[in-house]
């Protein structure tokens, strides 16, 4: 075992509410899963800068299990994955994903000495240009961490900004990347005290990236808070009992507290050491911030979709389904869904979780919370129209998938298939429909609804009752695992 390489294991939380880049990000699919530069998502970015220093298969991701079995199913499903019933902030995922790391690795090693892994912690959600320099500063962090400390980063700040959260370290930072000793965290500043640490130079944005043992973070966490190691444990004992692991993190995971590791942890402890990085980061926490990152035009407009743009500066636009048609505007972000429409001055643009917060409490608004096309692991439904008593949608299954054998006890539905062929189950009987036919659907009946053809089946699916919403589904059986 002593002349075993130290296994390298990344954990990447990809937990969120889905308010800071409303109306893109929803509840339902938050920033992670969106793909805001190039072709990947943030996750997938996030997962591919680690390599070759760290290979996919050795990748866990701790998200909410509403994210892993809804829309971003198929984002997660080529990962190995911790699901969290509840959100409960960074320690609680933190900690858990260290008792899994090190019960899977006694699990592996069949009775000797279980190896006790290095652990890199990071958002799911930020963007880092400076590939190289950041790989750089990990392989720094992770001869520190193999020493016993908790590594953090240290971001370089540019401006005075009071969005982020600042650590203060002992003495000015290099340009140079090194471990330096931390005196304190401290919570977003107002805007003159961001100023202020600016001008003392010894202050750094904090990442919320972190390297560390397994065993040096749970014995931090017995430390600092004993609630959550103590409900950690009892899940581990449950694992080595046999317990399915989900299982035993369903019936644990909500008692924990809601509580971040930095204040938890590392405001506490005495192993803190952090190295500064300049490594092109952005956590995207605002459209402003989007604006920043994105390429520009000559008058530093960021544009995507279609766009047309007459005499315009310094603004952000993002159309995704119409047009959007801009004259003679200045520092302004606009962006366009399909149901929604968000303007807002650029230097405003963190207040949008104002809005989100108007709309969680309308009962009747869902713009919070999912899009017009909603992705499901067996393909997508749009809502055409929707009033009191009936809604239209266009339903999309992907070859080879299949919904669950559900019913619902306060509406009827028609199905029209227009294009590829459905294969119905209705009570016992099980019919196939082609393009231009129907069946309908009463209240209180099981059925299910299957694509076992090799392109894709569209119906036009036509729902007519008391209640409309989602929740009106009773699974019976299902493939993706949501049966209640």
């Amino acid at each position: 075992m002593k002349n075993q390489p130290t296994p390298i294991k990344a954990v990447i939380l990809a937990g969120g509410s889905g308010t800071r880049l409303w109306p893109l990000s929803r509840m339902q699919l938050p920033k992670q899963f969106l793909r805001l530069q190039g072709d990947k998502t943030l996750l997938d970015a996030t997962v591919h800068r680690l390599e070759p220093l760290i290979a996919k298969e050795d990748v866990l991701i701790v998200t909410g299990v509403e994210h892993a079995k809804g829309e971003a199913y198929n984002s997660l499903q080529h990962y190995q994955t911790l699901l969290e019933p509840v959100g409960r902030n960074t320690a609680p995922a933190i900690v858990l994903a260290a008792a899994w790391l090190l019960h899977q690795s006694r699990q592996s090693q069949q009775g000797d000495q279980a190896e006790d892994p290095i652990m890199i912690v990071l958002p799911a959600d930020h963007i880092i240009k400076e590939r190289e320099a950041f790989q750089t500063a990990l392989k720094q962090a992770i001869e520190a961490a193999k020493q016993g400390g908790l590594v953090t980063f240290g971001i370089k700040p540019t401006r005075p900004d009071s969005g982020f959260g600042y650590i203060q370290v002992d003495g000015q930072f290099a340009d140079h990347q090194s471990p330096l000793n931390v005196i304190k965290f401290t919570e977003k500043p107002d805007q003159t005290t961001a100023q202020q640490y600016l001008k003392k130079g010894d202050y750094l944005w904090n990442s919320g990236m972190f390297v560390w043992r397994a065993t040096t973070i749970l014995e931090e966490i017995k430390t600092h808070l004993p609630e959550v190691y103590e409900i950690t444990h009892k899940i581990e004992q449950q694992w080595t009992q046999g317990v399915a692991p989900q299982t035993a993190v369903d019936e644990n995971f909500p008692a924990m507290p809601n509580i971040s590791i930095d204040y938890g942890v590392l405001e506490k402890s005495s192993k803190v050491s952090l190295i500064p990085c300049d490594i092109g980061w952005s956590d995207v926490g605002s459209w402003d911030a989007v604006h920043e990152i994105s390429q520009h035009d000559s008058a530093k407009n960021a544009l995507q979709g279609r766009v047309i743009a007459k005499e315009c500066k310094n603004s952000l636009i993002h159309s995704n389904k119409r047009l959007v048609a801009a004259i003679g505007i200045e520092n302004l972000c606009i962006v366009e869904t399909q149901d929604a429409l968000l303007i807002t001055k650029r230097e405003e643009s963190q207040r949008v979780r104002e809005i989100v917060d108007v709309l969680k409490q309308d009962k009747n608004a869902q713009e919070h919370l999912f899009h017009c096309t909603v992705n499901r692991p067996w393909g997508s439904y749009t809502v055409l129209e929707e009033h009191t008593g009936f809604k239209m949608k266009r339903i999309t299954v992907t070859p080879g998938a299949s919904l669950s054998l559900q019913r619902h006890q306060h509406r009827s539905e028609h199905w029209i298939v227009v294009s590829g062929t459905a294969t119905v189950t209705l009570s016992d009987q099980t019919e196939t429909i082609t393009k231009n036919q129907s069946t309908y659907i009463p209240i209180g009946t099981k059925h299910r609804l299957q694509n076992r053809g090799k392109i894709p089946l569209e119906i036009i699916e036509v729902q007519v009752g008391e209640y409309l919403d989602e929740d009106d589904i009773e699974r019976f059986s299902d493939d993706y695992d949501r049966v209640q």
